[in-house]
């Protein structure tokens, strides 16, 4: 079976952001995965602010980890009901990278309904990169109550959850990377 590459993309660069638990987790649960290598994406990472260092506001090391990805798992934190402008202009400095590639959304919010309203409004910002939608998402509602002091999860259900996620977005995956190779 073919080796799979995820990037998971933290959604934020907010001080005090507690999606940064979700999207640790996450990186963690994949790197356990056989056949799996997972690198993490923060955006803190990246200069993206269009300072003139690259005319096309790019970041090459970002540049670098969409080619290699094969998917993404992306942890998006709902702010006002939407999704971060940062996680925004993080993908949206990259076009041809994205093509004919599946990804995974994690809602995050502080509230009752686990970043439902940011996913949505993600999914259709995403569908215009070429990014591939999947149908199941992970909801993390309440995140500041989610995890344990060490990082892991309070509830087990959140890591099954993710794991069938992940199980989806492979599948998406292996079948989107052979048809790439294909075409080129």
């Amino acid at each position: 079976m073919n080796e799979i590459n995820i990037l998971v993309i933290e959604g934020t660069k907010r001080v005090k952001r507690e999606s940064i638990k979700v999207a640790r987790l996450i990186e963690k649960i994949g790197q356990e995965i056989d056949g799996v290598t997972v690198k993490f994406a923060d955006p803190n990472d990246f200069n993206l602010e269009g300072d003139g260092n690259d005319p096309e506001g790019k970041d090459a090391k970002y540049t670098e980890l969409t080619k290699w990805a094969d998917g993404f798992f992306i942890v998006v934190p709902e702010y006002n009901h939407s999704f971060p402008g940062t996680l925004k202009r993080l993908l949206d400095s990259e076009l041809a990278t994205y093509n004919h590639k599946p990804v995974a959304f994690a809602g995050v919010s502080s509230g009752a309904f686990g970043g439902v309203r940011a996913i949505e409004a993600l999914a259709t910002a995403v569908r215009e990169l070429g990014l591939v939608v999947l149908g199941f998402d992970v909801q993390v509602p309440r995140v500041q109550e989610a995890f344990n002091k060490d990082g892991s999860a309070k509830d087990p259900m959140l890591v099954a959850k993710i794991g069938q996620v992940y199980n989806e977005l492979l599948w998406f995956a292996r079948i989107l990377k052979d048809a790439r190779a294909k075409l080129d």
